[in-house]
C-alpha cells in the first residue's frame, strides 16, 4: 500500500515530517510554501542526503538540518530546527563566526579534524569534526545562506592518539637492556634506551672511577646536531648541559668520525670550541674536567651511532685497562642499540603487515557485499527491461491491428449514416441502423483502447492542474460508483501542473475507479490523492524506463480484495482480466498504462491479497501556466460552401467521406495519396482546407504535404485524420503543436464540427480571401486576440535539473518555453515549429550546440541565439552572427539580459 504526501518536501525522514507540519515556521523565512525555489531545491537535497548536512538561510540564518545531522547535537534537537544559527551554536559562536562571515562573503571553507568542545550527556567534552562550508545563492544570484557538510571524526582522532600511546609503551618495553656487572660482564638486551644509557654510564663510572660519565646517542636534535646527553656524578648537570657536546666541539670530532679513542690529561679548551662551563676554581674556557676519555660506539655496519665520555677533576685517571673495558662496554651497548633498532623495524613491519591484511579483509568483505548488491540491482533492472520490451512488442502489434480496424469502422460508420438519410421514413430501418452504429461505437472504443495500450493514440496534451480536473469529476464518479462506495478526494497544496491530455486523464481515472468498484464488490472506500513527487536516480536504476525528475502523481486506493503477485505481473497486459467472462475486455488497465507511458510518465501498483490496492500514475511536471479550456466542441455541426481537398488512400473511406462532405454542402476535390494531392494543389485550384490521412503509401508523407501546401497556399487550413499515427505527427506521445486531428472512426457530426472549427481558426486574411471567392458566403467575424503573443523560446539543455530550473525562470520572465534535451530533438521540433529565440548549451552530447545552432539558422535565419556554457567562447561562424554568450552558473537577471540582447533585433 502506498500513499502520496501532502506537500513539500518529499521524504526527508523525521526532519521532513517536522517541516511539513502546519505549525512549523523558520525564523525569517516564514512557512515553507513561501520559500524561494532555490531554497526548496537545496533543502530537499539536504533532507534526503545520508551525510550530516545543514543549511543556514536568510537574514537570521535559519538553521535547517537533516536526520543524519541529529547525532551531532542530540541535546539541541528538535528545538534547533528553524532557529537562528547564532542562537543554536551560542556556546561556540566565537569560534565559528569568522568562518560563517568568510563563507557569506563568497569564500568556500574546508576544515579537517577541527577541535570543537561540545555539550553531550550533560557535560562538555572534546570532539573533532571535518567541515566544508559552501555559500548558497538565491534566485537572483545573491548569497543568501550557507551549506555545511560535516563529519564527526572524534573516533578516528582518538584511535590515532591511542595508537601513538600504545607504540610509545611498546617502545619502552621493547628497547634493549644492557646489563653491566661490576666485573665487566656482558650487557644484555634492555628495551629502554634511557635505561640502557644509564646502565652503560653507571658501569663506565664504576669501571673507570670517573667523577662523571656521559652517553651520546645519535638522534636528530633539529639544529644540525644529533645526540642525547646523560651526565652523572661529580658535576652539576645544568652546568654540564650548557656545554655543546659533541658534534659542535672539534676536540671530539675523531671519536664521532670513527677514527678512534680521544683522551687528554690536564686539557685547556679554546673558547671558540665551546661555551663557559662554570666550575669551582677553573678559568674561563676550561672543560669542567682535568682528564677525559671519549670512546666511539659503532653499529654492526661500522657506522658511528654515538659515544661514551668519562671525565675526572684529576689528571691521569684513565689507564689502558680502563680504555679496554670501556671499548668492550661500548661494543656491548652498540649491540644492544642495534637490537633495539632491529626489533623496532621488525615490529613496525609486522604491524604494517597486520594493518594491510586487516584492510584487505575488510575490502574483500565490502567488495562481496557490493558485488551481491550490484548483481541484485542488475537482475531487477533486466527483469524490468524485459517486461518493458514485451509490452512494447505487444503494443506495436495491437497498434497495427487498430489501424486497419479503424479504417473498416469508418467505412461502415459513414455508410450507415448516409443510409440513415435514405430511410428516414422507415422506422424499423432507422432502428436497425442505430443499433449498428452503437456496435460501431463499441468497436471504436475497443480500437481506442488498443491504441492507448500500444502508445499509438494521438494525444492532445495541455498544461493542466490535475487537482482541479479530479475535483470537477467528483459528482460523475459518485454517480458511476454508486452510493455504497465512499469517495474521498485529497489534493495537496502547492500542486504542480503537468502536460498531458486531460480527456485521457479523465478516462484513466474513470477506468481505475470502476476497477476498484468491482474489486470491492460495490461497497467500500475509494481514496483519490493528487500530489507532487520526485523520483530519484536510485529509483530510476531499478526502473530503467523511468527518468529521474519531478512528477505529479495521481493515486487511487481501494479497500478491495487486492492482487496476487501473479496478477500484478500481468495486470497491464491487453485482454488480461480476472473478471468473469463477459464482464470486461481486459483493456482498462492496459489503456491506462499506455496513455501514461506515451505521456512520458510511470505507473506503479502496490497491492496485497486482502489488503486492497493502490495504483499510482506519475505524470511529468510542467513549468508552464495552465492552458485555457478551448470551446471547439461547442462549434455547431453545420456544413459550408468552402472547397476541401481529401487525400485518402483507402478507397472505401475516401468515397464515404467525399459523400459526407458533399452532403454537408462543401465542394470536394479528391486524391488517392500525398503526391496526387500535391499535383492538385500545384494545379492552381482554389482550396480552403486540406483533409489528409496521416498514413498513406508513397515517399511523400502527409506532414511534408501540409508544409508544401502552406508554402503555395498560405491561407489553407489543414486537418489530419488517422486511425494510427505511427509518430509522424505525434512526438514524445504528444500531437505536434498547432496541428488538428480527427481520429477514425468519426461521425458525420464530428466531421462537420471539426471542419468548421479548423476553418474558423485560420488567420483573418485567409478567411477573408476565401469568403471573397464566394459571393454567397457570409462575412467572417473579426478576430480579436485576447492578449499579445508571448515570444516563443526553444531551450536545448541535456542536464535535466538545469533544464527544469531554467525553463521555470524563463516562464516567469514571460516567455513561451519549449524544452528539448538534445540537439537532435531540438532539430525535430524546428521542423514543424517556428520560434523567436533559442537558448542552447554548447556542450551537448551527440549534435553539438554550435552544430544545432547552425542548422537552426538555416531554417530560421532571423532567430535569436543564446549560447550557455561553463567556459569557452562563442562559436566562430558567419552563420551565427549576433549570438549572445551566457556563462554558467547564471542567475535570472543574467539570463533575462542575455535573452533580451539576442531578441533585440526582432523586437
Amino acid at each position: 500500500m502506498g500513499s502520496v504526501g501532502n506537500g513539500w518536501p518529499r521524504g526527508g525522514g523525521e526532519i521532513g515530517e517536522l517541516l511539513r507540519h502546519p505549525a512549523f515556521d523558520a525564523i525569517g523565512l516564514g512557512p515553507v510554501e513561501s520559500w524561494p525555489a532555490s531554497l526548496k531545491h537545496i533543502a530537499e537535497m539536504v533532507l534526503n542526503s545520508r551525510q550530516p548536512k545543514f543549511v543556514a538561510w536568510g537574514p537570521d540564518l535559519a538553521f535547517l538540518y537533516n536526520d543524519a545531522y541529529v547525532p551531532v547535537f542530540p541535546e539541541r534537537h528538535p528545538a534547533a530546527l528553524g532557529k537562528p544559527f547564532r542562537e543554536v551554536w551560542a556556546d561556540i559562536w566565537e569560534q565559528f563566526s569568522p568562518i560563517v562571515a568568510r563563507t557569506l562573503s563568497g569564500s568556500p571553507q574546508l576544515f579537517k579534524e577541527l577541535l570543537i568542545p561540545m555539550r553531550r550527556d550533560g557535560r562538555t567534552e572534546d570532539t573533532w569534526f571535518t567541515f566544508s562550508y559552501t555559500p548558497l545563492r538565491d534566485d537572483d544570484g545573491t548569497i543568501a545562506g550557507i551549506l555545511c557538510a560535516t563529519l564527526d571524526v572524534t573516533d578516528q582522532v582518538a584511535a590515532k592518539r591511542g595508537e601513538k600511546l600504545a607504540l610509545d609503551e611498546l617502545r619502552a618495553k621493547s628497547e634493549a637492556l644492557a646489563v653491566v656487572n661490576r666485573a665487566g660482564a656482558a650487557i644484555t638486551v634492555e628495551p629502554d634506551v634511557e635505561r640502557l644509557t644509564q646502565i652503560v654510564v653507571d658501569a663506565g663510572v664504576t669501571l673507570t672511577g670517573a667523577e662523571f660519565g656521559a652517553f651520546f646517542y645519535n638522534v636528530d636534535d633539529g639544529e644540525g646536531g644529533s645526540y642525547m646527553l646523560y651526565a652523572l656524578s661529580g658535576v652539576d648537570r645544568k652546568n654540564f648541559e650548557k656545554f655543546p657536546m659533541p658534534r659542535n666541539t672539534k676536540v671530539f670530532a675523531p671519536t664521532f668520525d670513527g677514527e678512534g679513542i680521544v683522551r687528554s690529561d690536564d686539557i685547556l679548551l679554546d673558547p671558540r670550541y665551546g661555551l663557559n662551563a662554570p666550575h669551582s676554581g677553573m678559568p674561563k674556557g676550561h672543560l669542567p674536567v682535568r682528564s677525559y676519555l671519549a670512546v666511539p660506539v659503532k653499529s654492526r655496519d661500522g657506522s658511528v651511532i654515538g659515544g661514551l665520555f668519562f671525565g675526572h677533576a684529576e689528571p691521569g685517571r684513565f689507564s689502558q685497562a680502563t680504555e679496554a673495558s670501556l671499548v668492550s662496554l661500548a661494543g656491548q651497548s652498540a649491540v644492544a642499540i642495534d637490537n633495539i633498532r632491529l626489533f623496532r623495524a621488525a615490529k613496525l613491519e609486522i604491524d604494517q603487515r597486520r594493518d594491510m591484511e586487516d584492510q584487505l579483509r575488510k575490502l574483500n568483505e565490502m567488495l562481496e557485499v557490493r558485488v551481491a548488491a550490484e548483481i541484485a540491482d542488475r537482475q531487477q533492472a533486466e527483469a524490468a527491461l524485459q517486461q518493458a520490451q514485451k509490452m512494447e512488442s505487444i503494443g506495436k502489434l495491437t497498434g497495427g491491428v487498430a489501424h486497419d480496424f479503424n479504417n473498416l469502422l469508418q467505412v461502415i460508420s459513414g455508410n450507415l449514416q448516409l443510409l440513415g438519410k435514405d430511410v428516414a421514413e422507415n422506422g424499423r430501418a432507422k432502428e436497425r441502423i442505430a443499433n449498428a452504429l452503437v456496435a460501431v461505437e463499441r468497436g471504436s472504443r475497443l480500437a481506442s483502447q488498443l491504441l492507448a495500450f500500444g502508445r499509438r493514440q494521438p494525444l492532445e496534451p495541455k498544461v493542466v492542474n490535475i487537482g482541479r480536473l479530479v475535483t470537477g469529476m467528483d459528482d460523475m464518479l459518485r454517480r458511476a460508483l454508486g452510493e455504497e462506495i465512499e469517495v474521498e478526494t485529497i489534493v495537496s497544496g502547492g500542486l504542480w501542473n503537468t502536460f498531458a491530455d486531460p480527456v485521457q486523464i479523465e478516462n484513466a481515472l474513470l477506468n481505475l475507479a470502476i476497477n476498484s468498484r468491482d474489486a470491492m464488490d460495490g461497497a467500500g472506500r475509494l481514496t483519490i490523492e493528487v500530489g507532487n513527487a520526485f523520483l530519484d536516480d536510485s529509483y530510476s536504476r531499478t526502473h530503467p524506463e523511468v527518468k529521474a525528475g519531478q512528477y505529479v502523481v495521481l493515486a487511487v486506493t481501494d479497500t478491495g480484495s487486492g492482487m496476487t503477485e501473479e496478477v500484478k505481473e500481468q495486470a497491464f497486459e491487453p485482454f488480461f482480466s480476472t473478471k468473469p467472462e463477459g464482464k470486461g475486455t481486459g483493456l482498462g488497465l492496459s489503456m491506462v498504462y499506455g496513455f501514461v507511458k506515451q505521456s512520458g510518465g510511470h505507473v506503479k501498483i502496490y497491492s496485497q491479497t486482502g489488503e486492497g490496492t493502490t495504483l499510482k500514475l506519475y505524470l511529468p511536471r510542467s513549468f508552464r501556466s495552465e492552458d485555457r479550456a478551448t470551446a471547439s466542441d461547442t462549434v455547431p455541426a453545420t456544413g459550408g460552401t468552402e472547397t476541401i481537398l481529401v487525400a485518402e488512400d483507402d478507397e472505401g473511406v475516401r468515397a464515404t467521406v467525399i459523400e459526407m462532405l458533399s452532403d454537408l454542402g462543401y465542394y470536394v476535390l479528391k486524391a488517392k495519396d500525398a503526391q496526387s494531392a500535391l499535383t492538385v494543389i500545384e494545379s492552381g485550384a482554389h482550396i480552403d482546407l486540406l483533409f489528409t490521412d496521416v498514413v498513406m503509401p508513397g515517399t511523400l508523407k502527409s506532414p511534408e504535404l501540409a508544409r508544401l501546401a502552406r508554402a503555395r497556399l498560405p491561407d489553407i487550413a489543414v486537418l489530419y485524420t488517422s486511425g494510427y499515427t505511427e509518430d509522424s505527427i505525434v512526438h514524445g506521445g504528444r500531437l505536434d503543436p498547432g496541428l488538428e486531428l480527427l481520429s477514425k472512426p468519426y461521425t458525420r457530426e464530428d466531421l462537420a464540427r471539426k471542419i468548421r472549427h479548423v476553418l474558423a481558426s485560420r488567420p483573418q486574411g485567409g478567411r477573408g480571401a476565401a469568403d471573397a471567392a464566394r459571393p454567397n458566403a457570409k462575412p467572417s467575424e473579426p478576430h480579436h486576440p485576447e492578449t499579445a503573443a508571448k515570444p516563443k523560446l526553444l531551450l536545448v539543455e541535456d542536464d535535466a535539473f538545469i533544464r527544469m530550473d531554467t525553463a521555470e525562470i524563463l516562464h516567469d520572465l514571460g516567455y513561451d518555453v519549449i524544452e528539448a534535451e538534445s540537439g537532435e530533438q531540438g532539430a525535430d521540433i524546428l521542423d514543424h515549429t517556428v520560434v523567436d529565440i533559442i537558448v542552447v548549451d554548447l556542450g551537448l552530447p551527440g549534435m553539438s550546440g554550435s552544430a544545432f545552432a547552425a542548422r537552426a539558422r538555416e531554417a530560421l535565419p532571423s532567430v535569436g541565439l543564446v549560447f550557455a556554457t561553463g567556459g569557452g567562447d562563442l562559436p566562430d561562424s558567419n552563420h551565427l552572427s549576433g549570438s549572445v554568450l551566457l556563462t554558467k552558473p547564471f542567475n535570472s537577471a543574467a539570463l533575462d539580459r542575455a535573452v533580451k540582447a539576442a531578441l533585440q533585433p526582432r523586437l
